[in-house]
């Protein structure tokens, strides 16, 4: 039975879901592998230097930053914490060199930025030959020293432009895996029967009006409130409803469910029914977001995003991504959704975009398995040669036979 330990965070929540979307699967295909996930902030907790300023963890502050979109400057905030990972980068290296004395795996897989410097080193001086994986849970990285380092052993992207950057830093070919997309839960793949006419009457929605989805990830964000009331303003000439999802943003949910509006709405909290709502929904509202925009392409919904100064540097490529495929519209402020919205319900518009997000498809999270077995395998056959060299080499010489 190997060991694999996956390193993610909870800031936001496309790590910590990709990584158990990717274990679920593995568990499904019964490969021989016990899949440990990890959150690194907790093993970094007595060394986090926003812990012990503030209380809380730097991974809170991240999560808070979404919830109000108080996101302008994240730019400066991300140089301050490459700042920060390098100040710190010999006490990481000495608290995950521990870990790995004490765990032991035969691989190690990181869905985490900033950090893979440190990882790496740490491995190589515990465990030297043990492979370790970065996946990138982004559409491309965003160098320097976020997602890729030279010390990157090995890399698993999800796109075209994340492979080019690879191969330009240095690393070869045979180092770099291309996945079809970013990893999904294994549930945007299930064939359902649903009825979207009589889902839709359950939730208290109109069976035949155009159906938005509007969705800010798992910490949610205030901005989502102010679309409510600008498309609400336009509802007399915009026939349209929404199902809108606070993820663990409570005090967002509640203010929403208490808005007094002429458009129907449909409030959900925190939830991992998602593809159920996307299969209610005609298109999507949302930020930039990796893990969103490919689930709403998943499930055949155009999307609409912003992308402007607030937008976090490592999302702004995923804006380009989007007009690049065709599958949507990309704002320069929300303040501009309704006529975003009008142009999207004009006729033919809606269905064109819907015809580009089908020809995308994206099984990185079925792909990845085999990438990481093909792995094992090279390290085994590499560590098998390494030792049959040395045995060869004792037996030739005469000071090492005695």
């Amino acid at each position: 039975m190997k060991k694999l330990t996956f390193l993610l965070f909870d800031a936001g929540g496309g790590h910590r879901s990709s990584a158990t979307s990717l274990r679920q699967v593995i568990e499904h295909q019964q490969r021989p592998w016990e899949v440990c996930l990890l959150n690194l902030q907790e093993l970094m907790d007595d060394i986090d230097p926003w812990r012990k300023v503030t209380g809380r963890r730097m991974q809170d502050g991240y999560n808070r930053m979404l919830e109000t979109g108080r996101t302008f400057g994240s730019a400066q905030l991300l140089r301050l914490l490459h700042c920060i990972a390098r100040l710190y980068h010999r006490k990481t290296v000495e608290v995950l060199s521990r870990h790995w004395e004490q765990t032991r795996p035969d691989m190690v897989v990181s869905l985490i930025p900033h950090f893979n410097r440190a990882i790496a080193q740490s491995i190589r001086q515990v465990l030297p030959g043990t492979p370790f994986v970065t996946i990138l849970t982004d559409l491309a990285d965003y160098p320097p020293h976020y997602w890729m380092e030279r010390q990157s052993e090995l890399l698993i992207c999800g796109t075209d432009t994340a492979v080019r950057q690879a191969l330009a830093m240095g690393h070869a070919p045979s180092q770099v895996f291309r996945a079809s997309g970013m990893i999904l839960n294994p549930h945007f793949y299930e064939q359902t029967d649903l009825d979207r006419a009589e889902e839709r009457v359950r939730l208290g929605l109109d069976p035949n009006r155009p159906t938005a989805l509007v969705l800010f990830g798992g910490c949610g964000a205030d901005v989502m409130q102010r679309i409510v009331e600008r498309l609400d303003e336009a509802e007399p000439n915009l026939d349209l409803q929404l199902i809108l999802i606070c993820g663990r943003n409570e005090d967002l949910a509640h203010r929403l469910r208490h808005l007094r509006t002429r458009m129907p709405l449909y409030v959900e909290g925190f939830t991992r029914n998602v593809p159920y709502y996307m299969g209610l929904a005609d298109f999507f509202i949302g930020k930039t977001g990796p893990a969103s925009i490919s689930e709403a392409v998943a499930m055949q919904l155009p999307v609409i995003v912003e992308r402007n100064a607030k937008t976090l540097p490592q999302e702004r490529y995923n804006a380009n991504w989007i007009l690049e495929n065709q599958v949507g519209l990309v704002l320069r402020s929300f303040r501009g959704i309704v006529p975003a919205v009008v142009h999207l319900l004009r006729p033919g518009v809606l269905a064109a975009y819907r015809n580009n997000a089908a020809t995308i498809s994206n099984r990185a999270v079925f792909e990845i398995p085999d990438f990481l077995e093909q792995i094992l395998m090279r390290s085994a056959s590499l560590n098998n040669s390494h030792r049959t060299s040395t045995i060869d080499s004792a037996a030739s010489c005469p000071s090492l036979r005695t």
